[in-house]
């Protein structure tokens, strides 16, 4: 099932992305690192330091330089007025749809990698779950937020 309608997020979601990886990848290299020296001390065969130095460095590529493209091709919205549509996923994609008289809330989020490139993410919430559209520049995920609250709101008078 593919849905490739609507929008993408931002190609600065990459970026953030590499960067959120390389970060993560570093904090595994210490790990790596940590485990190398106990094996010198336990005299191990070379070939183990080998094959975990071999497994982070796909770690890295799968994680900074592989993945974050992927995921901001595969990621799409539409907000709709009677519901707001999510794809994302890369080896198995995701579609959910959630039905404006369903959300109860909506919230615009910044991390500090996010506000550094000028972007935010909106977390839309029902009674349920909640779910997330990341990367979106700040001026559209608020404008995005205002709208949504409004027609979630027409959605809930509606049912009454």
């Amino acid at each position: 099932m593919r849905y490739d309608h609507g929008k993408p997020i931002s190609i600065k979601a990459v970026t953030v992305w590499r960067l959120t990886g390389a970060l993560g990848t570093l904090a595994s290299g210490v790990v790596v690192g940590g485990v190398m020296w106990l094996l010198s001390r336990f005299h191990a065969p070379p070939w183990l330091w080998a094959v975990l130095a071999g497994v982070w460095v796909v770690e890295a590529i799968v994680w900074v330089v592989w993945l974050p493209p992927l995921r901001q091709k595969r990621w799409r919205y539409d907000i709709r007025e009677e519901e707001i549509i999510i794809q994302r996923g890369v080896w198995s994609v995701k579609r959910t749809l959630i039905p404006m008289a369903r959300v109860q809330y909506v919230d615009v989020r910044q991390g500090p990698l996010l506000k550094r490139y000028k972007l935010a993410s909106i977390a839309v919430f029902t009674a349920a779950d909640s779910h997330e559209i990341p990367a979106l520049r700040m001026d559209e995920a608020e404008r995005l937020c205002r709208l949504i609250a409004e027609w979630a709101k027409v959605a809930d008078s509606d049912d009454v």
